[in-house]
């Protein structure tokens, strides 16, 4: 009998191995996509204004990267790059994509093509993207009183809940699944057909929503909340992976925070140093706070990997500016802002923590890039990307892992709103192929400030630029020592012209000067 337990027991023993040993293979993955959060946004990065014990805490047991970018500073391409491993440039047939999708836009990724939530499909996990979609639904223009399909279901992702298009662009409403929550089929969406359903309004501090051109979905547009919507979101997540903790799980939690406007729930409200920008930022650092409390208490902490990026730079408009003259720096030393070239545009906070397997409390300086998530992640779970699939990320794992892996990257291109402005990295090299940073200019009424307007605003030095005016005798494009002069104050075409015929040379395999020019 003595025998028949001891055999029983090492039975257990062997099989709890086993089961242990699968487990580490297959780890969680949370992926937290914040909107619009610059660079100096975040306490381990620097910001004083704001207070971060969440995100910072993150940094404190994990990695952060001080060099890590968005393929682009506007918010649609970068989740193109992000869910596909293509450079946005890509997109729509090889149009691109450059700018935030319109309301018609129908699912910008083939659905036959490999993306990021089927990576983690094909390999069994339970799968959810919550929070801000913004890639489009359906195929010709979106019909919204029809199933949104396809759209996040059709890419790998078994659960959606979120904010269909962005927070400050009509409908108003949230979409589960495939439909609007509320939504009455007597009561249909219908475009641009007055009377408009309400848009939400806000203080001038908060900066406001573009007009409803909806009318109908009364009911669906009264459940929207601004002020409760990171609460909801982070609620739906948890209940997500509390339904799902038995298996390994892929968590896609693209926020609304920090994006305009900016509407952090009352209990966040005057709590940061820097008006209601900071609140929203110490209202997403809850958010953090929460879904690492729920993998403490569950357990869950050692055999998950979470990761905390960015979808592009700090974007500065009127209701930022305010933020600015509090003292607070979005992008930190950084020059320039959302939608452009520049590295405010694009360079972003990425912290990876995954305990036992990730070093804590480490800095790396490697040079990575949110197109690089799916061959990580196909690596990290034993997957061959085919020869069909187009992939211009590499596999970072090693620089995740590894203090002293060199990462075999021969270049980067990074996109601004404007395609005549693609630039191109390698290695110490920033080349942007323009004058300017390629974004939206400095219009005192206008919504979006950048360009050489945003500079003079800023304080910040550029050989190019004087009184928010590029100069007459300015070169015709940009090369910066990105290493020596992170703040890309001193452009040095005219100096190097040997490697600006090197940048031009990788840019023309993607898209020739004409194509550059042709877009915009």
């Amino acid at each position: 009998m003595k025998i028949k337990l001891s055999l029983f027991l090492a039975f257990i023993l062997i099989m709890s191995a086993c089961s242990t040993n699968e487990k580490s293979e297959n780890p969680n993955v949370i992926f937290i996509f914040v909107d619009d959060l610059g660079y100096g946004d975040v306490g381990c990065y620097g910001a004083t204004k704001v207070q971060t014990p969440n995100i910072d805490r993150l940094a404190a047991e994990g990695k952060m990267f001080t060099d890590a970018h968005s393929a682009s500073a506007v918010c649609t391409p970068s989740r193109y790059a992000l869910l596909t491993g293509e450079y946005p440039l890509r997109a729509n047939n090889g149009k691109g994509a450059w700018g935030p999708c319109s309301h018609k836009q129908p699912l910008m990724i083939d659905t036959a093509s490999l993306s990021l939530g089927q990576v983690f499909k094909n390999k069994g996990y339970a799968t959810a993207a919550v929070g801000k979609w913004h890639l489009g639904f359906g195929t010709g223009e979106t019909d919204w009183n029809k199933p949104l399909r396809p759209g996040p279901l059709e890419l790998g992702f078994d659960y959606y809940f979120g904010v269909p298009k962005v927070n400050s662009g009509f409908p108003y409403v949230y979409v589960e699944n495939d439909a609007i929550v509320g939504y009455d089929p007597e009561d249909p969406l219908v475009y641009d057909k007055k009377p408009y359903s309400p848009t939400p309004t806000f203080p001038e501090e908060a900066g406001s929503k573009t007009p409803n051109r909806f009318s109908g979905a009364v009911e669906a547009h009264k459940m929207y909340d601004d002020e409760q919507t990171g609460i909801l979101l982070t609620e739906k997540a948890i209940t997500w992976m509390d339904e799902n903790k038995d298996e390994p799980f892929f968590l896609y939690f693209p926020t609304t925070n920090i994006h305009h406007p900016y509407t952090p729930n009352p209990m966040f409200k005057g709590t940061s140093q820097c008006g209601l920008y900071g609140d929203f930022i110490h209202e997403l650092d809850w958010m953090v706070g929460e879904l690492l409390n729920y993998l403490d208490e569950n357990d869950l902490t050692d055999n998950t990997l979470v990761v905390f990026t960015s979808d592009n730079g700090g974007m500065l408009n009127s209701a930022s500016m305010l933020t600015w003259e509090a003292g607070h720096r979005q992008n930190g030393d950084l020059l320039g802002f959302k939608f452009g070239a520049w590295e405010g545009g694009h360079r972003i906070p990425f912290i990876a923590r995954w305990p036992g397997k990730i070093k804590a409390n480490t800095v790396s300086d490697q040079l990575i890039c949110n197109v690089d998530m799916l061959p990580t992640f196909a690596a990290m779970t034993a997957q061959e990307i085919g020869e069909d699939k187009i992939c211009d990320g590499i596999d970072i794992m090693p620089a995740l892992l590894d203090e002293n892996a060199e990462l075999e990257r021969d270049h980067l291109i990074l996109a601004p709103r404007k395609s005549k402005n693609l630039a191109v990295r390698k290695g110490q090299w920033m080349y942007i192929a323009a004058q300017g940073d390629g974004g939206f200019g400095f219009k005192p009424n206008g919504h979006a400030k950048g360009g050489p307007g945003a500079i003079a605003f800023s304080g910040r030095e550029n050989s190019d630029i004087e009184n928010g005016i590029i100069k007459a005798e300015a070169p015709p494009a940009q090369l910066y020592n990105i290493i020596d002069d992170v703040e890309e104050s001193t452009n040095l075409y005219e100096q190097y012209p040997e490697v600006v015929a090197e940048m031009e040379a990788i840019l023309d395999i993607y898209m020739s000067k004409e194509e550059r020019k042709k877009w915009h």
